[in-house]
């Protein structure tokens, strides 16, 4: 099993990411502050810990499904990276698509945490592609089906 160090910011330990199940694939986050967020306007929650990940790891940081169904909450950079050599606190950048202002409460889950093994890969240049059945085609090319 691979180890992954988080250090808590003082007075946080209470904000220990935590899978609400054994067989989550996420980690619940938690807001570390009250804060107030506005609607059309995307805000930065500190979750209260830094993370220390092994090299060929990042952290991905995802929306809430309940919190975007019932509270037009979204991630605005979805996902989220936290990348192997950063220490600094773990934040999430919030927005708010709805039409009311939405209040966060300190210890509110407020996104989940997958840890993901990267794959090994060299990105080499080509003068051609091979083809596929797909081929250019992108961006809503296969119509509404």
């Amino acid at each position: 099993m691979t180890q992954v160090k988080i250090q808590m910011l003082e007075e946080c330990g209470d904000l220990i990411p935590r899978k609400a199940h054994e067989d989550d694939a996420a980690y619940d986050l938690r807001s570390r502050a009250d804060m107030e967020l506005v609607p059309g306007k995307s805000t930065l929650v500190p979750a209260g810990f830094k993370i220390e990940l092994p090299v060929g790891y990042e952290a991905q940081i995802r929306p809430r499904s309940g919190l975007a169904l019932k509270n037009d909450l979204m991630l605005t950079n979805s996902p989220g990276t936290v990348d192997a050599g950063y220490r600094g606190e773990v934040g999430v950048i919030m927005y708010n698509a709805g039409k009311e202002n939405f209040v966060i409460k300190r210890g509110d889950r407020i996104a989940q945490m997958v840890i993901a093994k990267l794959p090994e890969v060299e990105l080499v240049t080509a003068d051609a592609l091979g083809e596929s059945c797909r081929g250019e085609g992108g961006f809503g090319s296969t119509g509404k089906q």
